[in-house]
């Protein structure tokens, strides 16, 4: 697989999982978000074992166990988190906060997995966040529930940027289908607590957390074959691309307007993007 094809692999799976959370605001209106939550990894689980089971069952092995456990654990608490702050910011808004996620991955990638930091992709990391900034500008003022919303947005992208990182540590040996699967049974069994003597969904809010589950695991999938073939600080510029899809999905499912700012903060992530993609150069 080329680089080319690795970095588009990577900005269509962190489409899908912005997807993800589109439904997941739509499920937060009439559905509680412990229950979602739940939902999404217990029919995630199901359909990575379908997918498992048609691959020929690759094996699972005890070496395999400790970081996904640790990272579905992790998994876990982002996406309960996550969600959570969906119910009282736009979507845009929750995905703009998260990034501090890609700022943290060059030096996490080097502390856990000894990557050498690269100060291209320093550079284009700062650029997005410029992108960020420039978003943000005419935002809303964080104030009264919004700081709680806010400070479950920096703790998901906390856990969201460590988990991304281990994802890189794993996604080569085990491969794609093995990741999703661990990236979904593990967290359906630390989230089911919770789920305990919650009122079960409706008919139609089943057909959501099945969808949801179909649209997670096609991220995962897309995102883990990027992991396997391309540095985790150079993945992490990518990560700003959530911007762009965010903007979109929140204007197309909830009239959520499109600031100018966010157009043009989405065209300084591109760049940052694309500067962070090219190949790296021999003396760098």
């Amino acid at each position: 697989m080329s680089r080319p094809t690795a970095l588009l692999q990577c900005a269509t799976g962190i489409g899908a999982l912005c997807l993800m959370d589109a439904i997941v605001k739509h499920l937060a209106v009439t559905t509680p978000i412990p229950v979602i939550t739940f939902g999404r990894y217990a029919t995630g689980t199901l359909l990575a074992l379908l997918v498992w089971q048609w691959q020929g069952r690759p094996m699972l092995t005890r070496a395999m166990l400790p970081l996904h456990l640790v990272r579905g654990i992790l998994i876990a608490a982002m996406a309960f988190t996550f969600y959570w702050s969906l119910k009282t910011l736009p979507l845009a808004e929750a995905i703009t906060l998260s990034f501090i996620a890609p700022l943290l991955m060059p030096p996490m990638a080097s502390l856990m997995l000894g990557e050498r930091m690269q100060p291209r992709l320093i550079a284009a990391g700062a650029l997005g966040f410029v992108g960020v900034l420039v978003t943000v500008q005419g935002a809303p003022r964080f104030d009264g529930d919004r700081l709680v919303a806010l400070a479950a947005v920096l703790f998901a992208a906390v856990a969201y940027a460590a988990a991304s990182v281990m994802l890189r540590a794993r996604a080569a040996q085990d491969g794609a289908t093995i990741v999703t699967l661990m990236s979904a049974a593990v967290p359906m069994l630390v989230l089911s607590p919770i789920a305990i003597g919650a009122d079960m969904p409706g008919l139609r809010a089943v057909g959501w957390l099945l969808l949801m589950g179909l649209v997670g695991n096609i991220g995962v999938q897309l995102i883990s074959r990027a992991y396997a073939r391309i540095e985790a600080q150079v993945l992490a510029v990518m990560e700003f691309s959530a911007l762009p899809w965010a903007a979109l999905y929140g204007w197309v499912f909830f009239a959520e307007p499109v600031r100018p700012q966010v157009w043009a903060g989405a065209a300084i992530i591109l760049m940052a993007c694309l500067w962070a993609g090219r190949a790296v150069p021999a003396n760098e």
